[in-house]
């Protein structure tokens, strides 16, 4: 995340220089049979190749220590990257033949980074869009392809019009309006893709392999994380068993999938539940999501002693007293939430010495009631 920026950087600051130095070597007035673009193509050439090793380099690294070879869709990125450093590399040199290097470069190297680093922190949001800078992709996402082209567009548009003013063709006018033409189609049309988008980019997700085991409910968990995955779809079954039998009225889903790997790998409805699976390494743990997910209050808002004496009756009668106490202690351990936990604890104390029948009343009751007062808690 942190390397995008460096890289665009370094191929603008160095762009700047090596155009400078072949300026003030006359190098343009003594090529009058060569190819101007083949003389850039070959200064700019160990402009670009060092910046592709800042981005490419940790990730090869990182790969090579893993054992794991990339895959295609995780390509993506770094070849959008490498062509956002040759547009800053081509904007750098074609600023390097008008501006003194020994200024120029530093100065443009610094405000280059600055402009791409900080629109983490900015808004609008397509203005970090468009920047070239990635993060916060999720577990089995890939940027869609529209989402890589705002950035290379803005960045090749802005190259392109600079390439433009620096090439001899033509009135220096004529060159200046095509120049400035094509500079702003790249930055509208960058900006009229990027505008609507909310904080994240648009993303293709559940793009992970997936290993599954059993049936309603069939548990799908990413295959890298696969280990416990029958363990986790036994305590899935059981629970629900449990809970159906002791007269909570819920229906076993077709498939319960991780949620790291992407909403659009589980699917609508309660058919799919989605679940942290892929951290759920200890037993109970998959069990105990299953039950919260299964006590589904009718309500958004729900008196707190009320819901977690829901919880801890659930726990109990599944063998999950461990983990709801786990839970709670996770939340942190005042006076106020130990005089909590001592009314729910009396409260499904009753509860469990009521018969079948009463218990049944009970749950239904408390589950399909509402209230304004919030839980303040999470299960």
């Amino acid at each position: 995340m942190t390397l995008y920026a460096l890289a665009y950087a370094a191929a603008a600051g160095l762009g700047v220089w090596e155009s400078g130095r072949l300026r003030k070597a006359h190098i343009w007035e003594s090529l009058p049979s060569r190819s101007r673009y083949r003389v850039a193509a070959n200064i700019l050439l160990p402009v670009v190749i060092p910046s592709w090793a800042v981005l490419l380099l940790p990730p090869a690294i990182s790969l090579a220590r893993s054992g794991t070879a990339p895959t295609l869709d995780s390509l993506r990125l770094p070849l959008m990257g490498m062509l956002v450093v040759v547009c800053h590399a081509i904007a750098g040199f074609a600023l390097g033949s008008v501006l003194p290097r020994l200024i120029a470069a530093p100065v443009v190297a610094v405000v280059d980074w600055i402009a791409v680093a900080f629109t983490r922190a900015t808004e609008p949001y397509w203005l970090r869009h468009v920047s070239g800078q990635f993060s916060d992709i999720g577990f089995g996402e890939v940027p869609r392809l529209v989402s890589l082209a705002a950035p290379v567009l803005l960045a090749g548009g802005v190259a392109v019009g600079l390439l433009l003013l620096w090439l001899p063709l033509g009135p220096r006018v004529l060159r200046g309006v095509l120049a400035f033409g094509v500079a702003a189609v790249g930055v509208l049309g960058a900006q009229h893709l990027a505008r609507d988008w909310p904080h994240d980019p648009p993303m293709a997700t559940g793009q992970a392999p997936m290993d599954c085991s059993g049936v309603k409910p069939r548990v799908c968990v990413a295959r890298v994380a696969s280990g416990n995955l029958d363990r986790a779809q036994r305590e899935a079954s059981r629970t629900l068993s449990t809970l159906r039998a002791a007269g909570v009225p819920v229906a076993a889903p077709d498939q319960i999938a991780d949620i790291y790997n992407g909403p659009t790998a589980a699917g609508p409805g309660d058919r799919v539940w989605r679940m942290n699976i892929m951290t759920a390494d200890r037993p109970h743990e998959v069990g105990y999501q299953v039950m919260v997910r299964a006590l589904k209050f009718r309500c958004a808002e729900v008196p707190l002693v009320r819901a977690r004496s829901v919880w801890l009756w659930g726990a109990t009668r599944t063998g999950q007293v461990d983990m709801y106490q786990e839970r709670r202690r996770n939340e942190g351990v005042t006076p106020e939430s130990r005089q909590i936990e001592s009314q729910v604890s009396d409260q499904v104390r009753d509860v469990l010495d009521l018969s079948q029948a009463a218990q049944r009343t009970w749950i239904r009751s408390n589950l399909d009631s509402c209230s304004k007062n919030a839980t303040g808690s999470t299960a």
